[in-house]
C-alpha cells in the first residue's frame, strides 16, 4: 500500500483482531520476555553508569572550575543524550517500521554498547584538556542515539506478541530493564567504591578509583552486550508487523507519515511520559548529587557509598511495582490508573520541603537515614506505578506501520522535556530557591501529564493490528 494509507481508520470488526491476537500464543513467551528484558537491562545499565559517574566522578575528571560549576557542566553533558534520543528514535524507527523490529533492536544495542565501552577508555581533562569533555559529550550523544531506538523496539516486541486483555502485563517486561539496569550499574559502582575505599567527600585525583577504577563498569558492558546480541539474534519478527508487511502497508517515510497523520498522538504521548521522566531523574541523578553535595551546592554532605545503598534498597520498590502497574492498567484501564498515580506524584512533589530540607533531614553524619530511605521508597513506588504501563500505552496510540517511529519519538521527546533538563534545573533551583522549589517543579510536570491523560483516548481494548485504508 502506498504512503497515503490511513493508519488510524476505525476498527470494523472484532473477528480479524481476535485472529491476530490468537497468533501470538504460538510464539515462545520465554524467548520474547528474555529478549525484551535483557536488551533494555543492558541499555539502561549503560545509561545509568554514566548518570552515576556524571554526579560523583566526571565533575572531577572532565571539567574545570569550582565544585558547583563543574557539577552543572557535567549535568549538561548528561543531558546531551536526551537531545540525541528523539533523533535515535527517528533513525531506528525508520528501519524498525520498514525492515522490522528484530534487526533494528540489534543495531540499537550495538550503538549504545560501543559508545559506553569507549567512554571507559577516554583520557581526562588533566591529560588532554578541552578535548576530554568534547569527546565525552560526543559519546554521551551516541548513547542517546542507541537508547532512542532501543525502548520502542523492545516495547513493541513485548506488546505486539501479547495475549488479549494481558497487553500491559506482557509489555511490562522491558520496563523492568530500568530498575534491573539501575541495580546492576549502581551496585557495581558501590562494590568498586567500597573495594577502593573511595571517599567522595575527600576526593583526591590520585585515588586509584578516580585513576582507573571508575572505568571498569564502562568496559565490562561489552560482555553484557555480547549476551544481549546472542539473545536478540534468536528472536523472530512479531506477528503484528509481519501481517502488516504481508498486506503491503509499509510506508516510504515513517517519520513523515506519523507527523502528518498522528501529530496529536505524538503530543499526547510526550506529555503522558513527562511526569514519569521528571520523577525518575529527580529520584536518581539529582537526589544523589543533592545528598552527597556540600554546602556550596546546597547539598547534604552525605557519603557516596552510604547513599548508594539507600538508592539500591529503594529501587527494589520500583521493580516490585512495575508488574503491579501492568495488572492494574489491564484491569482498570490506562487512563484512570495513570491519572490517579500522577496526582499522587504531584502531591509527593509538594512534600519535598518536608522530606528533604536540611532542618528536617540533617546533614553529613547526622543525616536522618530512615527519613531519606522512606522518601526514596515512596518516590520509587510511584515510579514503578507510572512507568510500568508505558510500554503498552505509547505503542497503542499509533498504527502498525509507523508504531516504532511514533512511540519512539513521543517517548524520547518527553526525555528532553522531563529528563534532560531536570537534573540541571533541580540543581539550579536548590542553589537559588531551596529544595522545596524542586518539588514544585515536579508537581508542575505532573499537572501537564494529567491534562494529557484527560485528553487521551482509552486504548486498553484497541487492537494493535490497525487495518489501513486509502485516502
Amino acid at each position: 500500500m502506498p504512503a497515503s494509507v490511513e493508519p488510524s481508520a476505525p476498527e470494523t470488526s472484532s473477528q480479524p483482531h481476535a485472529a491476530v491476537d490468537e497468533s501470538h500464543s504460538n510464539i515462545p513467551r520465554h524467548r520474547i520476555i528474555l529478549a525484551s528484558l535483557i536488551g533494555t537491562t543492558i541499555e539502561f545499565y549503560d545509561f545509568y553508569i554514566y548518570a552515576t559517574a556524571a554526579v560523583s566522578i566526571f565533575p572531577l575528571l572532565f571539567f574545570y572550575g569550582d565544585e558547583g560549576s563543574a557539577l552543572l557542566a557535567s549535568m549538561a553533558t548528561f543531558g546531551a543524550a536526551f537531545v540525541a534520543r528523539p533523533l535515535g528514535a527517528i533513525i531506528f524507527g525508520h528501519y524498525g517500521d520498514k525492515v522490522g523490529r528484530k534487526a533494528t533492536l540489534v543495531g540499537a544495542l550495538l550503538t549504545m554498547g560501543i559508545a559506553t565501552f569507549l567512554i571507559g577508555l577516554l583520557p581526562t581533562y588533566q591529560q588532554i584538556g578541552l578535548w576530554a569533555p568534547a569527546l565525552l559529550t560526543i559519546l554521551r550523544f551516541s548513547q542517546g542515539l542507541g537508547l532512542g531506538g532501543e525502548w520502542s523496539g523492545a516495547a513493541l516486541l513485548a506488546s505486539e506478541t501479547a495475549r488479549p486483555g494481558k497487553r500491559a502485563q506482557a509489555a511490562m517486561w522491558p520496563q523492568l530493564g530500568a530498575p534491573f539496569g539501575f541495580i546492576l550499574a549502581n551496585g557495581l559502582f558501590l562494590v568498586l567504591a567500597t573495594a577502593f575505599s573511595y571517599d567522595s567527600t575527600a576526593s583526591d585525583l590520585t585515588d586509584p578509583f578516580l585513576v582507573w577504577g571508575w572505568r571498569l563498569p564502562f568496559l565490562l558492558s561489552v560482555i553484557m552486550v555480547g549476551v544481549g546480541l546472542y539473545v536478540r539474534l534468536r528472536i523472530e519478527e512479531t506477528p503484528v508487523f509481519a501481517k502488516a508487511m504481508a498486506s503491503n502497508e509499509r510506508v516510504k517515510a515513517p517519520i513523515g507519515e506519523v507527523f502528518r497523520r498522528n501529530w496529536w498522538e505524538i503530543i499526547l504521548g510526550t506529555f503522558i511520559m513527562l511526569a514519569t521522566y521528571g520523577l525518575f531523574y529527580l529520584m536518581t541523578t539529582w537526589v544523589l548529587s543533592y545528598a552527597i553535595g556540600s554546602g556550596e551546592t546546597g547539598g547534604l554532605g552525605y557519603g557516596y557509598q552510604d547513599f548508594l545503598v539507600l538508592q539500591l534498597i529503594a529501587i527494589v520498590f520500583f521493580a516490585i511495582f512495575v508488574p503491579v502497574a501492568g495488572k492494574l492498567a489491564d484491569k482498570f484501564g490506562r487512563r484512570p490508573m495513570l491519572i490517579v498515580v500522577t496526582v499522587a506524584i504531584m502531591l509527593f512533589g509538594l512534600s519535598f520541603g518536608f522530606w528533604l530540607s536540611a532542618d528536617s533531614m540533617g546533614t553529613g553524619d547526622d543525616l536522618n537515614v530512615w527519613q531519606m530511605l522512606i522518601f526514596l521508597a515512596v518516590g520509587m513506588t510511584l515510579m514503578g506505578l507510572t512507568f510500568g504501563p508505558m510500554s503498552a500505552v505509547l505503542p497503542e496510540l499509533f498504527p502498525t506501520n509507523t508504531r516504532y517511529t511514533g512511540s519512539g519519538v513521543a517517548y524520547n521527546a518527553a526525555s528532553i522535556l522531563g529528563a534532560a533538563l531536570t537534573p540541571f534545573v533541580a540543581a539550579w533551583l536548590v542553589q537559588n530557591y531551596g529544595v522545596a522549589a524542586v518539588g514544585l517543579y515536579l508537581a508542575g510536570l505532573g499537572a501537564l501529564t494529567v491534562i494529557a491523560l484527560v485528553l487521551a483516548p482509552e486504548t486498553s481494548k484497541k487492537s494493535l493490528y490497525t487495518q489501513a485504508s486509502a485516502d
